[in-house]
């Protein structure tokens, strides 16, 4: 599945915030999601694992790659408008790398104000074009890491390879002999 810039990287980032350990370091977290503002200071980061933790972790939801039910589907909707809410900014078109690109508020505003924006609208663009399906937690027991599903089929369950192998090694071990 093709995403833009705001389904893609930036839905993987807030995976990556709602993934990260909570003593973390989010600086390398936001550069390998090509955030390459200022570093937030002590306070910003603090408001950025709030953010992940209130607000993004709600997004992610066991799915298994398949549609959500209609209230699993109205909850996901509630979760990341309610994100919307809180994080408006105007989007615009911006040209400072000569194409023609949304942002979702100004260029010069503050890293954390900018993650926020981000997030919140990537979120809502995988909800209504890829769907809200690909916002996913691992089904192996014991993983809990969230994922965005970007395979063309749609119906990821697992946060990686490694994940998906282990599970069916255990389940192939606990079948009776």
């Amino acid at each position: 599945m093709q995403f833009n810039h705001y389904g893609g990287e930036a839905a993987r980032l807030a995976a990556g915030l709602v993934n990260a350990l909570p003593d973390a370091d989010l600086v390398p977290v936001l550069r390998a999601h090509g955030v390459l503002r200022p570093a937030p200071d002590a306070a910003g980061v603090r408001e950025l694992r709030r953010w992940a933790e209130q607000g993004l972790a709600r997004c992610f939801g066991a799915s298994g790659g398949r549609p959500l039910d209609g209230l699993a589907l109205e909850e996901r909707c509630a979760h990341v408008n309610a994100l919307l809410a809180t994080a408006s900014t105007t989007p615009r078109i911006s040209l400072h790398d000569g194409t023609p690109h949304l942002h979702y508020g100004p260029e010069d505003q503050d890293t954390v104000v900018h993650v926020k924006a981000s997030t919140a609208a990537a979120l809502a663009y995988v909800v209504c074009s890829a769907g809200p399906h690909r916002l996913g937690r691992c089904a192996r027991a014991g993983c809990d890491t969230a994922y965005v599903d970007t395979s063309r089929a749609g119906r990821r369950a697992y946060c990686s390879v490694r994940c998906a192998n282990n599970d069916a090694v255990a389940r192939f071990r606990a079948k009776p002999a």
